[in-house]
């Protein structure tokens, strides 16, 4: 019997490697699908001799797409973009990309389709990257309605660009930044007593945002889960951690992980969003405002959708991980050969 043929959208990306992996240990064959298919060579000795291949298929052709998917038992999208890059802008890669890979899928006659998207993702949301990913979500089901989409929060792993990122910062810089509103948001809630709306406040502490990091490893195994998951068609996931923890918090286990010391220090947004504007025009765009908005927002599941325990995955905790890819980032006199 021929084993199945997975097309992989994105393959070559961060989550994208670890699910073609995991995809090549239950057998499957896998082709690759990426703009530049040089760039996925790396992947094909996680397998067998022929059983990851890469083909050229940038999701925003319709053209390329097709002949991607053509022949294909499933399909999974990973591809996205966290800073635009020329063609490469969000509503072109979330949204026009993921409406032509789901009509590329039905066309082709394909059953099932796994779509990785994004925690709190929505049309109406303030950030741009978030609001692509909820117009790309509803392009997609539109066209595609039994497509399972999964929503991961910030992911975590040996190649990401979060945890990475700050412990490159706590390298050289003696401050860690972290972002806090300059005022308290103001809500407006029904009083008890005289049963018309007031103003009250709702302070934040001053220990940023909250999050619920996932693990890149239950990302891929979720992915995978979801292809086998007859109950899965047509439902969204919301893909988090075991644990939420305060942004100060996740600094203080990154320097604990990574041997470093810094001063975790509060900046207003307003701020944030000055530098961040400068930073835009350096080559790689290491930080924009955009990542400012999603920053300054919690990022925690809804409770409306279904999560990792409903596809059979069991999510690792952050403090099991952190210490394997953040050793890496020790001073040469503190570093050990493996973490204890």
């Amino acid at each position: 019997m021929t084993a199945r043929l997975v097309t992989v959208f994105g393959g070559n990306g961060f989550v994208g490697r670890h699910v073609v992996q995991r995809l090549a240990k239950t057998g499957a064959r896998v082709r690759v699908a990426a703009r530049d298919p040089e760039s996925a060579l790396f992947l094909r000795p996680l397998g067998t001799p022929g059983q990851i291949v890469t083909v050229k298929a940038n999701i925003t052709d319709k053209d390329e797409v097709a002949r991607a998917v053509e022949g294909s038992d499933a399909v999974i999208n990973c591809a996205g973009v966290l800073t635009p890059s020329g063609w490469n802008d969000f509503l072109g890669v979330h949204k026009s990309g993921s409406a032509i890979l789901a009509k590329a899928v039905k066309a082709a006659g394909i059953k099932t389709l796994v779509h990785v998207s994004a925690l709190n993702a929505d049309s109406k949301s303030d950030s741009a990257y978030l609001k692509s990913k909820g117009e790309g979500e509803t392009a997609l089901l539109s066209a595609f309605p039994n497509a399972t989409v999964l929503r991961p929060s910030v992911i975590v792993g040996a190649e990401d660009n979060f945890m990475n990122l700050y412990a490159k910062i706590a390298r050289w810089s003696p401050v860690i930044p972290m972002i806090n509103p300059i005022f308290s948001s103001i809500k407006m809630v029904r009083s008890e007593l005289f049963g018309f709306l007031v103003p009250t406040l709702d302070p934040r502490p001053l220990e940023g945002s909250t999050f619920q990091p996932v693990v890149v490893a239950d990302v891929a195994e979720a992915v995978v889960k979801a292809l086998d998951d007859s109950n899965a068609k047509g439902q969204i996931y919301d893909v988090v951690g075991p644990t939420a923890y305060t942004f100060k918090k996740l600094m203080f286990m990154m320097l604990e992980a990574s041997g470093r010391e810094a001063c975790v220090v509060s900046y207003p947004a307003s701020w944030a969003y000055f530098w961040a504007f400068f930073l835009e025009f350096v080559p790689g765009k290491p930080f924009t405002c955009d990542m400012v908005t999603v920053l300054n927002n919690h990022n925690l599941p809804s409770g409306d959708n279904k999560g990792l325990a409903d596809l059979g995955v069991q999510a690792h905790s952050l403090e099991s991980v952190l210490p394997s890819f953040l050793n890496t980032y020790r001073p040469p006199s503190n570093r050990r050969l493996r973490p204890v």
